[in-house]
């Protein structure tokens, strides 16, 4: 679930800003802080992703990698979910990589 250091604004508010500089804070299934710079915000098959990367090193992530979470909705309440599914991962990025080339930015696929 996204914890909002910012008071004034809501994580969904944060993620939807494009003027957004600021990290969002996540707490992990031990309730731990994990704080993510945001990458990109990726519409797909009628949901919204997120692709956030870890300020400080994560177990199992490498520096140069980011994770998919899933805006979704949990006891009525927003939050985000770390995607697991292979498929939608690479669908994630592969919009990701299409927003870039739109904007002129040369990318290699992965």
């Amino acid at each position: 679930m996204a914890k909002n250091e910012k008071k004034e604004l809501s994580f969904v508010e944060m993620l939807m800003d494009e003027n957004n500089k600021d990290n969002i804070v996540l707490l992990d299934p031990q309730e731990k802080e994990v704080e993510f710079s945001q990458v990109a915000v990726i519409p797909y098959k009628d949901k919204i992703y997120a692709i956030l990367k870890p300020v400080k090193e994560m177990e199992g992530v490498a520096e140069d990698e980011a994770l998919v979470f899933a805006l979704d909705t949990v006891d009525d309440q927003e939050c985000l979910v770390m995607v697991e599914d292979d498929k939608t991962i690479d669908a994630v990025f592969k919009g990701y990589y299409e927003l870039l080339k739109a904007q002129g930015i040369d990318v290699e696929e992965v």
